[in-house]
């Protein structure tokens, strides 16, 4: 165990703020969706997963420059929002959460097992190496620097869509009171189509920044399926600015229990954080929904 203040320490702090730009992104599509339609998508990592393959596949198959690539993986998956509520949410909306939770669970498995009878087992990736940019002999990844930077572009668009359009004060409203608003001339239906579009784009983006950091095999939504929804309800189910803030808090006890112990040991204690906080604040560290 090494937990000296030193430039270690230091250099996995500011690591720990450029992983917590990956994790903010993923929270923002699913407390998007929660917020808006009221149902979580357990299956939301498996999105990003089938994100992973088309920007792979457009780019190593059909000789797709990687920029287009990207487009089609974040069309790809924003359509696959389009149908995941319209086939499998919609049915659902005025179902008790349990069975939303299944339903969504049930895609969850589904998507697992065709890609890995569609795609096999094998780790897959592009080939891309970054490599880092040293800084007073701290080194940090460029991939993760672009997705951070990425990320948090894309946090300020989304804002500003909500904020200055009207499709966007739609949004905000319906997530505020989704009885009143179909009374005073809101389309519902087109509203929660528009989110989980725009939730399903949010997921091929984040595809797209993984590509450059993971490889991609049908299992991935495990690795941060549980991150994101732990992160989601710690911020507080539905609150976006909550998860920007909850992503930040469990990518420093990551980083941080990853450096000073190891890296198993700071998943453990980021969990561990988790369960204490759910015991004094149920609703999570900021509420719900803001």
């Amino acid at each position: 165990m090494d937990c000296s203040l030193d430039i270690f320490f230091l250099e996995a702090v500011l690591n720990g703020f450029l992983l917590a730009g990956l994790l903010a992104l993923l929270a923002l599509g699913l407390n998007l969706i929660f917020g808006v339609i009221d149902v979580v998508w357990i299956c939301y990592a498996e999105l990003v997963m089938v994100g992973m393959y088309g920007i792979f596949y457009a780019n190593q198959t059909f000789g797709l420059p990687l920029p287009a690539a990207i487009v089609v993986g974040i069309a790809l998956v924003a359509v696959a929002g389009l149908i995941l509520h319209t086939v499998v949410i919609r049915p659902v909306l005025d179902s008790a959460p349990i069975n939303q939770l299944l339903v969504t669970g049930g895609v969850l498995f589904f998507l697992q097992a065709a890609a890995t009878m569609a795609f096999g087992i094998e780790f897959k990736n592009l080939g891309i190496r970054l490599g880092s940019v040293s800084v007073a002999d701290m080194y940090f990844s460029w991939s993760r620097i672009i997705t951070f930077g990425v990320a948090l572009a894309a946090m300020v668009a989304l804002w500003q869509f909500l904020r200055r359009t009207y499709i966007g004060t739609a949004i905000r409203a319906i997530s505020q009171d989704r009885q009143i608003m179909p009374l005073m001339g809101v389309d519902s239906r087109r509203v929660y189509l528009v989110t989980s579009a725009i939730g399903g784009g949010l997921a091929g983006l984040a595809a797209s920044l993984m590509v450059l950091q993971y490889d991609i095999y049908p299992q991935i939504g495990l690795q941060f399926g549980p991150l994101t929804f732990m992160i989601c309800v710690l911020g507080g189910l539905g609150n976006m600015v909550g998860g920007f803030v909850a992503a930040f808090i469990i990518a420093q006890f990551i980083t941080i229990g990853g450096s000073c112990f190891a890296t198993e040991w700071g998943y453990a204690i980021a969990f561990l954080f988790f369960i204490l906080v759910m015991f004094i604040r149920p609703q999570g560290l900021f509420g719900t929904k803001a």
